[in-house]
């Protein structure tokens, strides 16, 4: 009778443990037991442990996964999903809808991205894009965006506080559409201006290029690694790996013959040196070669200068199918066949291969290049953990899609006003001759009568130049922005201001300013060996001076690099470089009619004839003018 209560008691005690155990009371809250974080899904975690957690979690498949880029008009969210894609990139003028390029809207953008960017968020590890675009002068692949300048006139202003801005504006905008990797800055030393990418070059000088390299970095990653997980920012690329400007001939994908890999190193060492220390995230091997071997199959110098010798721990992307262009390997056995090429590829230091239609197939045949131990697993290990280092260092764990509240940064004032700056910091004034008495351009703002003419006078397109809504770029009403007509109206808007294209009507005015130049092309399509005026330029000029014989000419130069016009300038009293510009073609105005003064210097030398590039002991006597060179308003031409 006596253990009745007792075994009551024991009962009730264990009963009361039991639910204490599970619940626990406590300001009115129910408190569950704390579940155990998974260390690659913490964002308080080291990124090295998330990515040793991450990576021992893979299967060889999804490894294999994130070494593939696909383009955007050749995959699908399903297949991001079924093949782990670890990126896809958006090439010049591919657009959210196929081949429509209205559809190129920052809105369209967004939805495309993050469409895909659900994709990969839908597979088992949950691992985010890194979604590629070349926004090389500003968001240019998008309709509205602010286009800056191209980096040939960046360099001429010497600038580096408004490089770095212009890399935080650009990456505001490409965040708001949804990628977050650009594929710039070119940081390519420019040698010979019949290369179709100088302009894409801030110059010819090592340190120039070097040190615009970094601030652009800097601009779109932050001064510091911990800066890149910031939603404003954007993963970089220093490309093309290495020496790219040296080629023959000023050669697209061209080889290098007069200069040993050991000379390349020395001459460019400075600019990767320090853009690795500037903490460039991504590095994309250049299509040339040295001595017949193309840089994708270099092991000497993407492994061991680059990663071994400099400590850059990105990763490197291969440039648009560029591995398929191998023929030698680093030892000089041949090389043909896909397969063969990814393993040549990346076996010498090729992390992501772009692969933009056939991804599928080099996915299948990496996989058997890993699963024959032909790619050990000791170096597709090295691979995805350089792919995801950058990609938990970019936050894109916590944040993989748009951010909404950078909408309002698209194509804004502000960013108008800051690419309007950079152009006229851009402009350098190379012939400066005295009219009356006194420098031409000391009087343009006192003139009454402007006559504009020239067919890059009110063209955003030839303004804009390549790598522009389209990846040639084009003439033409492409995107919103102000040409440079249209800037002189509003800017000299006190003064009578006409315009005719072909230099019709200039007779009775006080100027004529003639704006002719290049019209838009990129890489190999830029390739020339005539660089001489075209000849609707030169009958705009003999128009004009046929109906006005004693009238002032002034020369704007709109082109990529410097033209031959050493024959033809005798007749202008002034000449202007005004490169590239983008949209914002009022910042031309504020130089030559507003209080701004002319402060750009030449980023490259401007040879008086193309010979000079064929006589490289004889360059100096080919030069018209030095790099360095610039007038101000005041000084007159030497």
């Amino acid at each position: 009778m006596k253990k009745k209560p007792l075994i009551i008691s024991v009962f009730l005690i264990i009963i009361v443990t039991v639910v204490g155990i599970i619940i626990v009371k406590y300001d009115g809250q129910t408190e569950q037991p704390a579940q155990k974080k998974v260390v690659y899904l913490d964002p308080e975690a080291l990124i090295e442990d998330r990515v040793q957690d991450l990576l021992s979690k893979m299967t060889v498949e999804e490894k294999v996964g994130q070494l593939i880029q696909a383009e955007e008009k050749s995959v699908t969210k399903d297949d991001v999903k079924d093949y782990y894609l670890g990126s896809i990139l958006n090439g010049g003028g591919s657009f959210p809808e196929l081949n429509v390029e209205e559809s190129s809207t920052r809105e369209l953008w967004e939805e495309m991205v993050d469409s895909y960017q659900d994709g990969a968020l839908a597979t088992r590890l949950g691992i985010p894009l890194i979604y590629g675009v070349d926004a090389v002068h500003g968001h240019n692949n998008v309709k509205g965006a602010t286009i800056f300048p191209h980096s040939v006139g960046l360099g001429s202003t010497r600038n580096i506080d408004l490089i770095r801005e212009i890399g935080k504006a650009t990456a505001k905008e490409i965040k708001s559409s949804g990628p977050n990797w650009t594929f710039a800055p070119t940081v390519a030393s420019v040698q010979d201006i019949r290369w179709g990418r100088s302009y894409e070059g801030f110059g010819e000088n090592a340190t120039l290029v070097a040190d615009m390299g970094v601030a652009y970095i800097e601009g779109f990653q932050g001064t510091s690694i911990s800066d890149l997980k910031q939603t404003s920012k954007v993963v970089a690329t220093a490309k093309h790996f290495i020496g790219e400007g040296y080629t023959d001939g000023g050669k697209n994908q061209g080889d290098i013959t007069q200069y040993t890999e050991e000379e390349i190193i020395e001459m460019d060492k400075e600019i990767y040196e320090k853009a690795v220390k500037a903490g460039v995230r991504t590095v994309m091997a250049s299509f040339h070669s040295i001595q017949g071997l193309k840089m994708h199959a270099n092991e000497r110098l993407l492994t061991g200068f680059l990663k071994d010798e400099l400590g850059f721990d990105g990763f490197v992307i291969s440039d648009w199918y560029g591995i398929q262009q191998i023929t030698i390997d680093h030892n000089g056995n041949s090389v043909s066949g896909l397969k063969e090429q990814i393993k040549v590829s990346v076996n010498a230091g090729v992390d992501m291969l772009m692969q933009p239609e056939n991804w599928r197939e080099t996915f299948k045949l990496t996989l058997q290049l890993v699963n024959d131990n032909e790619i050990t697993m000791e170096r597709l290990d090295d691979a995805v953990s350089r792919i995801l280092r950058v990609k938990f260092e970019a936050g894109l764990f916590e944040n993989p899609k748009t951010d909404q509240s950078l909408a309002d940064s698209f194509g804004s004032e502000e960013h108008q006003s800051l690419a309007r700056q950079a152009v006229s910091e851009s402009l350098v004034l190379l012939k400066n001759d005295e009219v009356n008495g006194q420098p031409i351009f000391n009087q343009l703002p006192e003139m009454d009568k402007i006559f504009v003419a020239g067919k890059n006078a009110d063209d955003i397109g030839n303004q804009s130049g390549g790598w522009t809504i389209t990846w040639q770029g084009e003439s033409g009403d492409i995107t919103d922005g102000t040409t440079i007509v249209e800037g002189i109206k509003e800017v000299a808007s006190n003064k009578t201001v006409t315009y005719d294209v072909n230099g019709k009507g200039a007779a009775g005015y006080d100027v004529a300013l003639v704006v002719i130049g290049e019209e838009p092309y990129a890489e190999t399509d830029g390739d020339t060996n005539d660089l001489n005026l075209k000849q609707v330029d030169l009958e705009t000029i003999q128009n004009i001076r046929t109906e006005d014989p004693n009238i002032p000419i002034i020369v704007i130069l709109v082109a990529g690099r410097p033209m031959i016009v050493t024959e033809q300038m005798d007749d202008w009293s002034g000449l202007v470089a005004a490169w590239l510009p983008g949209t914002e073609g009022a910042g031309v105005a504020d130089v030559l009619f507003g209080d701004k003064d002319f402060t750009g210097k030449l980023p490259i030398s401007w040879p008086t004839h193309l010979d000079a590039y064929d006589n490289r002991d004889k360059f100096d006597e080919y030069i018209l003018f030095d790099y360095g060179f610039g007038l101000s308003k005041s000084e007159v031409t030497p």
